[in-house]
């Protein structure tokens, strides 16, 4: 496994992004589809229909993105039969292991503000009101699905290696490693990167 100094042995065509939510999977995924330009697939889109149901061809969609050469998705859903298809063909996995106060102060952020604008995310969908963040149910309630889920990947990554040998994985410990590690493959791919938002400055 490697960690943030460390350099990539190679110039990854197909990339997963791991971890725990309100770490910014999918904002990463965003950026490394830019530094390396490949197509970023947000997987969520793919996974919820209209009303929150979840779509029935979601697993042939992952099928169908999976097989093609160059891309980025977070890696997401693996309940749902994600694990049999995007590990095998994936290249590389970021992890992103943050500590959990700043998971949760982004996840806290990005739900208030997602409920009070009402911001519509896919397929018609919004995030529904702040008082969701009041109920116990992790499957209402996504402050209690980030608790129930900490240590998920901690837990699963011994085994992601042992599995999938062919898998590099880099483990980023903090935003500011995020932000080094990028910087340093943009500067690698000759790519000028925008620069982080002020939660990237987190403590």
């Amino acid at each position: 496994m490697l960690a943030a100094d460390d350099p990539l042995p190679f110039r990854p065509e197909r990339v997963l992004v791991a971890g725990v939510s309100g770490s910014g999977k999918t904002t990463l995924s965003g950026r490394l589809a830019e530094v390396w330009q490949l197509r970023h697939i947000e997987i969520d889109a793919l996974f919820h229909g209209p009303n929150w149901t979840p779509r029935p061809e979601f697993l042939d969609d992952v099928r169908t993105f999976a097989a093609e050469e160059r891309w980025v998705t977070e890696w997401q859903y693996t309940s749902k039969g994600t694990d049999e298809v995007l590990p095998p063909r994936a290249q590389l996995a970021v992890w992103l292991d943050y500590p959990s106060a700043i998971v949760r102060s982004r996840l806290i952020r990005r739900t208030l503000a997602r409920g009070v604008l009402r911001q519509e995310l896919w397929n018609g969908n919004r995030e529904k009101g702040p008082w969701n963040m009041l109920r116990r149910d992790p499957e209402r309630n996504i402050l209690a699905w980030q608790t129930a889920t900490l240590h998920k990947w901690a837990e699963r990554f011994p085994a992601i290696e042992a599995d999938f040998p062919h898998l590099t994985i880099v483990r980023l410990r903090h935003p500011r490693e995020t932000e080094r590690w990028l910087r340093r493959q943009a500067g690698a791919s000759g790519v000028s990167i925008a620069p982080p938002k002020r939660r990237s400055r987190e403590r």
